[in-house]
Parts: structure tokens; C-alpha cells; sequence
């Protein structure tokens, strides 16, 4: 068995051997003849846990729609077809495990062996997008193979062209996280295919970097944040794949002498994944250019990350599993779109309690993300930062998605879960709680795949895990369009203060209080309110109402100079409790410090750009504070600070390297 240890232990000359087929560790040598058996196993261990009962409905049209020619394989999929023909096989693969149909193996034996003559075979050029050939293709097919006991030389001899060992050897480029996954994972497969013992070891070996806490880029990193592509927060795509890829090989090894797994990703599912979902659905705020595909795909991948949940589950503590059961069945009986038929026995099961959702606040400075949860509502805040990009433009994918990181405010009010799942008719230039310059940018600005990161590195905030204050120093994207913003997360409202606002691009520049897709807008002096939703407290509230979306900004002009605006959203509040003014007191305002105090809260917040004074709280270094009946909060967004000091009525408060991270200390 490979534990955490013994894969971190075996270092890149033992991962170097493997690769090159010319090291067996001890536990291989003894296995000796048993070594077929271990593959037997695996073979069986494959098709228990992948071979599962929905998805596949359509197994047997496309057994008998099957018309082998030079250019196709389906009529309608004609050649190099890279993602759906081989994704059709796979189907029928898994209909004839669960079935026992011998002919829908013949089907899938002879499109294997079609498919790989003419498109993935060993003296193919590999064409177009490098994760077709080296994950897409290799891994549903050798899926498919698997799941019919199929032994194909060639297949085997393709997929070594591609994927050779060496692959895994380097822990860098798109060899990293979810890519090395499921790297690892076609490694496995290919292991199955010709019994190949190094493969195996070297595949559950090759996962240990992906166990590591990372300072920076694609990885896990202390948090909680999950980064892939260098910049882009990716816990609810790649991260998914990343968790289903691991809960199937751990499922699939366990038990077995490649045994694998890792407390880490099991404190994954509650650090990193669970606080991005809300009633069902994964935010699009760590979806990355995703968000792009189909409307309700947020849901699909709620469901998607369930399962890979449950799956986990397999291998997981018991305490665990149960708990996870609970917050799974909670997710959804909560969703707006129906579960898959997969999750029928858990939904059926009463000695299950559906958990409800939880209420708190989780902050991620490590990649500038934030969600608040209330009792009937629920807020999450997208930021670029120095390290985050503003979003990610690729595969033609997303390409009017350019504003995401300038201080995205989503909300969903009770029983408002799909409010962001279809932004049909959503202007990109008015997403809701950005700050923007109006000028108009190309699709796909900053190019494919191209570096989307901000100016500036004050981005990041301070919590007590129910109440925070979080800050961004924005700098717009391909714009001159500087700003100091910062957002008070309370227990019925947020507060929203901007400062500093400067531009010079010649055009008008806008913070964006809401657009959203509700009827019945009521606009009075200084507040707005959406029945069903929720109120704003703004002066200077403009508003439109157009395709179905209520719009609500305040223009700062032409090339503003220091503008500046206060705000509060009121998720769930009434018209009467919109109109209700003088519950908070703005302490400062400005490019130097922004905060606020709270009394019925007994809280007071300060975001320090720069050290200074505001009222009765000093910090000597640009931090951000909170204070409530919890004590003091403080966090150093900058990461740069060896010491710093907040006094609090005349009381001082001293801290050695703070971070990004907030410490809480009692008052």
C-alpha cells in the first residue's frame, strides 16, 4: 500500500525509474506471480465503482446506430470527433457492464479498434488542443476497454506514444492538479490494458504532489482556494474533476498494494468545496470561463461534485461519510432543478437528515474570493488580485467575461437559486457590485489563456467567521481605472464603500449596485426595493428596467477624479426596512482608509490602504480590522508586514508576521 508517506518519500529518482520501466519497488517484488491477480482485481475494482447506472439510456441506439466508415464512426460524428465518439463508447462500455448484453462489447470492442486506426493511433500528428490526446481520447478509451476486458497492443502502443512515463515525471506546466489526475488516472487505465505492474506503481506514485499545500499557483493552497491555469480560482470545474478523479482511484486501489489516499482531499470537500455551493449549485465565481457553456450548468455541477462526494465517501472516515451524506441530501432536496436518478436511493433513505445550509462566513484571500451565509440568504465576492486574474478567456470559451474580477457582489435571496444559472441577455459591462470604466474591450480581452492579474496587491480582508470586512484595490482590466473598494458582510446586510475612483480613458466609469434578473422594481429617495429579493440604500440610484433584468448603478462621469459612493444591499428586507436610514456610520471614506461602525452589531470595520487613524482605532501598517463581541480580527493582504500594531481605545494589540490569513484575538 502507498501511503501519503511512503509517495512523498519516493522522490523523483524512483518516479524517474518507474517512467523508465526499469525499477520495481518491494512491494511489486514480492507480489511475484500474484501480480495478475492484483490486475484481475483492479479490472473488477474498475467496473464496481465507474460502472454505474444512469447516463446510460441511449447505450443501445448507439449500439445499433453504429455505421463504421473512413471519416465517422456515427453518421452524425463524423471524424476526428474527439470528444463525443469516444464519450459514446464509454456509454455503451458501462450499459453492457451493468447488463451483461454481449453485443453491446462486440459494438464497443470493434469502434475501439475503428476509432483507433483512424484517429488516435501511434503515428498520429497530435492536432489541436494537447489535452485531447493526452487525456480526452487515452482515458475514455482505455475506460471503455477496461470495462470490456478488452487487451488491445495497439490502443496500448498509442497511448505509451502520448502518455509516456516521463509525463508524470515533472510537477509543473499542464502536468499539474486536475491534469495530473487525470494523468494519473490514464496512466492506471493504461496499467490495466497489458497488466503492466510499473505503470500502476508509477500512476498512484505520480498523485503525491497534488497532496502538497502550495504557495502559489495550481494547486490547494492553505486556505482552502484551489487554483488552476496559474490565476484562475477553479474549485468548481478542474476541482471537481480533480476530487471525482481521486475518490475513483482511491475507491478503485483501495485494498489493493498500490493503495493510495491522503487526509488532505478528504478536508477538501468541507475547506474547499462545500462553502461554493448554495442550495444545489456550484458558484460561478470559482467556475472560470465555464460560466460560458450552458444555462443551469452551475447545477449540473453541483450534482456532478455530489457524487464525486459520495463517492469519496467510499474511503472516508464513517463519522465523515455520514456527515457528508447529510450535506449532500441537504444540497438536493434545496436544488431547483431535479437530481439525477443516481441519487434516488440516497433522497429515499429517512434514517438520512438532510442538513440545512450552514450560516457564517468564509474568507479566501489566496484567491480573492469571499461567500457570506445568512439565514435566508446568501453573498459571494469575486476579486482580481496581483496573483488572481480578472477571468479566463479560452477554447473560445467566455469571451465577454472581463469585468468578473472587478468586485462581482453576487446574492441569491430565499428561494432565488437560479438568479445567475442562465445570464441570457446580462450586459458583461454591468455585472452586480463591479466598478468599471465603460470603454469597449475586444472578445476575449487579454487573449487565450493570457494573464488577466490586477495591478495592485491589497486584496484580501479579515473575518470572525460570521461577520467580515474584505477589501479590493482595483485596477480595471486594459483600463486606467484605479479604485479602493470595500464590503462589510453583516448578519441582514452588506455595506459597500468606494474611494479613490480614478480614470482616464475618456469615457464614463460606473459601480454596478445591482443587475438582476427580477420584476417589479420601487424606486423612492435614496433606496430601492425588488419584492421577493431584497432593498438598496444608495443616493444618486439610477435605474432601468430592460429584458427582464432590473439594473440599478450610480455614474461617476467622465473620467472621475477621487469619486467615491456608499451603499447597503438588504437581501430579504422589506420596502419598510429599505427606508430605514442611520443604522451605520461611515468613519472614513477615502484612498488612505475605509470603515464603518455598526452599533446595533457592536461591530466596527476599517480597511487600512495606508497606516493611520480613523476614530478610535490606529494600525502602523495597511491591514484590515475587525472588531465585534468576538474580538479583534486582522489580516495583512499585503503578506508583507514583519510586525504589526492596532491600538483600540488606547488598548495595543501586537502582531508578529500577520499574513493574509486573519487572526482573532479576544478584546
Amino acid at each position: 500500500m502507498i501511503s501519503r508517506r511512503t509517495a512523498l518519500a519516493l522522490g523523483a529518482a524512483t518516479l524517474a525509474g518507474l517512467a523508465a520501466g526499469d525499477a520495481v519497488l518491494p512491494e511489486i517484488r514480492q507480489a511475484g506471480p500474484r501480480v495478475t491477480e492484483h490486475f484481475a482485481a483492479l479490472r473488477r475494482r474498475w467496473r464496481e465503482v465507474t460502472a454505474v447506472p444512469y447516463g446510460i439510456g441511449a447505450a443501445a441506439r448507439y449500439r445499433d446506430t453504429m455505421s463504421p466508415a473512413r471519416d465517422r464512426l456515427w453518421p452524425d460524428e463524423p471524424f476526428p470527433s474527439h470528444v463525443r465518439t469516444p464519450a459514446r463508447l464509454v456509454t455503451m462500455a458501462r450499459a453492457h457492464v451493468l447488463s451483461g448484453e454481449p453485443s453491446l462489447a462486440e459494438a464497443v470492442a470493434a469502434g475501439i479498434d475503428h476509432y483507433r486506426r483512424h484517429v488516435y493511433h501511434r503515428d498520429a500528428d497530435q492536432a489541436g488542443n494537447w489535452w485531447h490526446w493526452q487525456i480526452g481520447m487515452p482515458k475514455a478509451l482505455l475506460d471503455a476497454a477496461a470495462l470490456i476486458g478488452l487487451r488491445d497492443e495497439a490502443l496500448a502502443a498509442a497511448v505509451d506514444r502520448f502518455v509516456p512515463g516521463r509525463r508524470l515525471l515533472v510537477y509543473s506546466g499542464n502536468s499539474t492538479a486536475a491534469n495530473r489526475v487525470d494523468l494519473c488516472t490514464v496512466m492506471l487505465l493504461r496499467s490495466l490494458l497489458t497488466d503492466d505492474h510499473r505503470k500502476a506503481e508509477l500512476a498512484a506514485s505520480a498523485l503525491a504532489p497534488v497532496f502538497r499545500h502550495v504557495d502559489e499557483g495550481d494547486g490547494f493552497h492553505r486556505d482552502g482556494s484551489f487554483i488552476q491555469h496559474t490565476t484562475i480560482p477553479y474549485a468548481g470545474s478542474y476541482g471537481i474533476v480533480l476530487l471525482s478523479g481521486l475518490a475513483t482511484l482511491f475507491a478503485v486501489l483501495q485494498g489493493s498494494i498500490w493503495q493510495v489516499d491522503d487526509p488532505m482531499v478528504y478536508e477538501a470537500v468541507e475547506r474547499t468545496f462545500a462553502p461554493f455551493v448554495h442550495d444545489g449549485f456550484v458558484m460561478d465565481l470559482v467556475r472560470g470561463r465555464a460560466v460560458d457553456r450552458n444555462p443551469f450548468d452551475d447545477h449540473r455541477k453541483g450534482q456532478e461534485l455530489a457524487g464525486a462526494i459520495l463517492l469519496l465517501g467510499r474511503t472516508a472516515a464513517p463519522e465523515q461519510r455520514e456527515r457528508w451524506r447529510g450535506m449532500v441530501k441537504g444540497w438536493l432536496t434545496r436544488s431547483a432543478v431535479e437530481p439525477d436518478a443516481r441519487f434516488r436511493p440516497l433522497l429515499d433513505d429517512d434514517s438520512v437528515e438532510a442538513l440545512a445550509e450552514p450560516v457564517g462566513h468564509r474568507l479566501f484571500p489566496m484567491s480573492a474570493r469571499a461567500v457570506h451565509r445568512r439565514p435566508g440568504w446568501c453573498a459571494a465576492l469575486s476579486m482580481a488580485s496581483r496573483t488572481i486574474g480578472h477571468y479566463e478567456y479560452g477554447n473560445g470559451e467566455n469571451l465577454k467575461g472581463w469585468h468578473s474580477g472587478s468586485g462581482m457582489l453576487y446574492w441569491w435571496a430565499d428561494g432565488h437559486g437560479t438568479q445567475y444559472s442562465d445570464r441570457t441577455g446580462m450586459d458583461p459591462y454591468r455585472l452586480p457590485g463591479t466598478t468599471v470604466s465603460t470603454a469597449r474591450l475586444p472578445d476575449g480581452a487579454g487573449g487565450a489563456w493570457g494573464d488577466t492579474r490586477a495591478e495592485w496587491r491589497w486584496v484580501g480582508g479579515a473575518s470572525d467567521g460570521v461577520h467580515a470586512t474584505v477589501g479590493q484595490h482595483l485596477s480595471g482590466l486594459r483600463s486606467s481605472l484605479e479604485a479602493f473598494k470595500s464590503w462589510v458582510f453583516l448578519d441582514d446586510a452588506v455595506i459597500c464603500l468606494g474611494a479613490g475612483i480614478t480614470c482616464r480613458d475618456g469615457v464614463t466609469v460606473e459601480t454596478i449596485v445591482d443587475n438582476r434578473r427580477a420584476p417589479g422594481l420601487v424606486v423612492g429617495e435614496g433606496w430601492a426595493h425588488i419584492p421577493g429579493h431584497g432593498g438598496y440604500l444608495a443616493s444618486s440610484l439610477r435605474s432601468q428596467e430592460s429584458g427582464g433584468y432590473v439594473t440599478l448603478w450610480l455614474d461617476h462621469g467622465i473620467d472621475p477624479d477621487n469619486a467615491g459612493y456608499v451603499y447597503a444591499l438588504l437581501p430579504g428586507a422589506s420596502q419598510a426596512r429599505t427606508r430605514l436610514t442611520g443604522w451605520f456610520t461611515v468613519l472614513a471614506n477615502t484612498a488612505s482608509q475605509q470603515g464603518v461602525h455598526v452599533p446595533s452589531h457592536g461591530l466596527t470595520a476599517v480597511n487600512f490602504w495606508r497606516p493611520g487613524t480613523v476614530g478610535e482605532l490606529s494600525a502602523s501598517a495597511p491591514c484590515a480590522v475587525l472588531l465585534t463581541a468576538r474580538g479583534l480580527s486582522v489580516s495583512d493582504p499585503l503578506d508583507e508586514a514583519e510586525e504589526l500594531i492596532v491600538t483600540w481605545r488606547g488598548r495595543r494589540f501586537g502582531f508578529s508576521r500577520p499574513g493574509v490569513e486573519t487572526t482573532t484575538v479576544p478584546l
